[in-house]
Parts: C-alpha cells; structure tokens; sequence
C-alpha cells in the first residue's frame, strides 16, 4: 500500500505541460517521483516552466507542435534518443474555438479536431514502441488522455468543433484501450470541470461566479487534478482501462 501512488523510477511525457491542466499534473508526476518531459508549442514557456518545476524534480522542456503527424514522430524520436523506455504519456495538448453556427469557419473545425483527436492517436501510435518496452503484465506503461465535461454534457457556448473533439476522444480512449491492453499498455482518461487554465479563462479570470454553478462550491485546484492523474498514472489505475474520469465537483450531474 505504501507504493500504491508512486511514480518512482518513471518516466513520463505530458504534452501541453507549460502551463494549466498539463503543469498541474506535470508537477503532480514529480512530487511522485518520476521524471518528467514537458512539450509545448512556445518554447520559452515550456522551457521557463521546465525551469521552475525542476524545484521538485527532474523536469525536461521539450518544446513541439504536435498538431501534425510528422511532429508526433519528431517527438517521439527525440524521446527514443533520450530514453529507453517511456512509462507514462499524458496527451494533454489541446485546442478550442468559439463561434457562432452562421460564421463558424473550417479551420476552426479542422485545427480542433487535429489536436484533439487525430494527436493523442498519432502521438500514442509514435511512441508506442517506448511504451510497450516499459510495460510489463505485472506494471503496465499507462496513457492518460485530457478529454472534457464539454464532451459527456452541453455547455452554453457555441464551441462545435471543441464538444465533438472531447466526445470523441472519450469513445477514441475506449477503443484504444481495448487494442493496447494486449501490450500490457492501459489506457484511460480524465475529462475536467471547471479548472483556471488558459483553456477555461471562465475559470482563471471569474473562479468566484463559476464557483457559484459547482455543487461542490469552489473550482478545481491543482491538486484536484494532480491526484487524478497520478491515481491513473500509478499501481492505483492498473485496472482502469477505457475509463474516463470525471473530475469537475459534480457539474455533470448539475448540468443534468
């Protein structure tokens, strides 16, 4: 029981780790003791926070776009250089657009779905051969995939592309699992509520006012989604395979 929750010994890759969801969970991996590379599309953020989470770990800034495939596989390459073996991938990157049904554009549909859905399929695929050298029947590499509440229930906004993206990562994470669980790899996945992130600027700029819509009355906080990810990261989530989790103190269920 005492090793239940540690990471010691792994190695972890979070894409979007420079700064809100995929930092808190990025800092969460290294309190736990695993060594984490942390990718973003701008790399003096991703090297800046690399920098400062290095505090409680070993922290590695790895700057990329994955929104491509040929990015994917750059990436994926550069970690084969560095490492033998990767333990965990969190595929966290992600992209929104908000716009009225009349004038939403394609490529405002085209960019979401690609960093949405097509990425953590490419970048899981890319790095498959890493993670498979990790797993073992007795410990098996894990794959942890940010989806959203926005894909489960209906938000108010008009962001089309974003609500099927999630929904279709949350189905995508079923199907995957059921294929990589015959390499010992588990896959599973967390859709957030409301967390202050660059991504929910509702949350970031009015915690109080999207506080008052949470049952729970308070949005979530870094530890909130860090122990999420490290109870799926670690033995803990050795039999959670396709599962997404909700972790957003109970707005689903409020949304109705």
């Amino acid at each position: 029981m005492n090793d239940l929750f540690s990471l010691q010994g792994r190695v972890a890759l979070v894409t979007g780790g420079s700064r809100g969801i995929g930092k808190m969970i990025a800092a969460g991996f290294l309190r736990q003791g695993a060594r984490v590379y942390i990718t973003a599309r701008k790399a003096e953020a991703c090297d800046a926070t690399a920098k400062e989470l290095s505090a409680l770990g070993d922290c590695i800034s790895l700057p990329a776009d994955v929104s491509s495939v040929e990015a994917c596989r750059a990436l994926a390459a550069e970690i084969g250089r560095r490492e033998p073996a990767l333990h965990i991938l969190v595929n966290n990157a992600g992209a929104a657009w908000g716009e009225a049904f009349e004038t939403f554009p394609e490529k405002g549909w085209d960019k979401v779905m690609d960093v949405n859905v097509k990425t953590p399929f490419f970048l899981t695929q890319a790095l498959y051969d890493k993670l498979k050298a990790a797993a073992s029947a007795e410990r098996p590499a894990k794959v942890i995939n940010i989806a959203s509440i926005d894909g489960i229930s209906v938000n108010p906004w008009e962001t089309y592309s974003y609500a099927a993206s999630k929904a279709g990562l949350i189905h995508l994470t079923r199907r995957m699992a059921l294929r990589l669980a015959q390499d010992h790899v588990v896959m599973s996945g967390i859709a957030p509520g409301p967390f202050a992130s660059e991504m929910n600027k509702q949350a970031r700029d009015h915690g109080d006012e999207v506080a008052r819509h949470v049952p729970v009355g308070r949005i979530g906080n870094d530890e909130d989604m860090a122990g999420a990810a490290i109870f799926l990261a670690a033995r803990s989530g050795d039999f959670v395979v396709g599962e997404t989790l909700v972790v957003d103190g109970g707005v689903t269920h409020a949304r109705g």
